[in-house]
């Protein structure tokens, strides 16, 4: 099975249409003011646009209000959305849109049950990051890979500290569905480096 590629964060058309054609399978739009990676609607949509055929277009919300991402959805046609926060499969669900909830793993979380809860028709995958405190993702910070479970209730994403020296190692370890790379292949944050990017995606293929 090939490991699908999603690279986080991308700020400007340019960059994202380089980025699909050096072949990730995806790119994610952070749609949240305080990290560096925000982008603006208007930015948003114009990089969705700017996407090659079959290169999904993942939103990133992190408690985000239901007007929020509902004006988000009215002008950037995302494939997918992703929310990185404390918001539960109803939340999730209301806009109708596939979406993936991530998960950031620390002790006493039942990673499991926590996946399951999120099983419906909707929900395409659960993405597992690092826990920092205060920070929703994006830290460049990894977690143990060899303590998850090996079966899945949903097709598994893993992000976390990921960059292109660990990621064939990880995926060995864990055999995810995909992995999701934001300040692994990045100059600074906020700004990906697309010699970085393609060796990610070598290590990855």
């Amino acid at each position: 099975m090939r490991t699908r590629i999603k690279i986080c964060g991308l700020r400007d058309a340019a960059t994202a249409r380089q980025v699909a054609l050096l072949g990730a399978d995806a790119i994610g739009l952070v749609f949240y003011p305080p990290s560096p990676r925000h982008v603006s609607v208007a930015l948003a949509a114009e990089i969705v646009a700017a996407l090659p055929v079959f290169v999904a277009s993942v939103g990133l919300f992190v408690n985000a209000s239901v007007e929020n991402v509902s004006a988000v959805l009215e002008k950037v046609p995302l494939d997918l959305l992703q929310f990185h926060g404390d918001e539960d499969l109803a939340f999730c669900s209301q806009f109708g849109r596939p979406f993936i909830k991530a998960l950031r793993v620390k002790p006493g979380i039942n990673l499991l049950e926590y996946a399951a809860s999120f099983v419906s028709p909707l929900c395409r995958g659960i993405l597992l990051d690092a826990w920092v405190d205060g920070v929703p993702g994006g830290t460049g910070e990894s977690f143990d890979w060899q303590a998850l479970p090996n079966e899945w209730p949903l097709p598994l994403i893993l992000s976390g500290g990921l960059h292109p020296e660990n990621v064939a190692a990880a995926i060995a370890c864990v055999q995810p569905w995909a992995v999701d790379v934001s300040s692994g292949v990045e100059q600074c944050k906020g700004i990906k480096d697309l010699v970085l990017v393609e060796s990610f995606v070598r290590a990855v293929i």
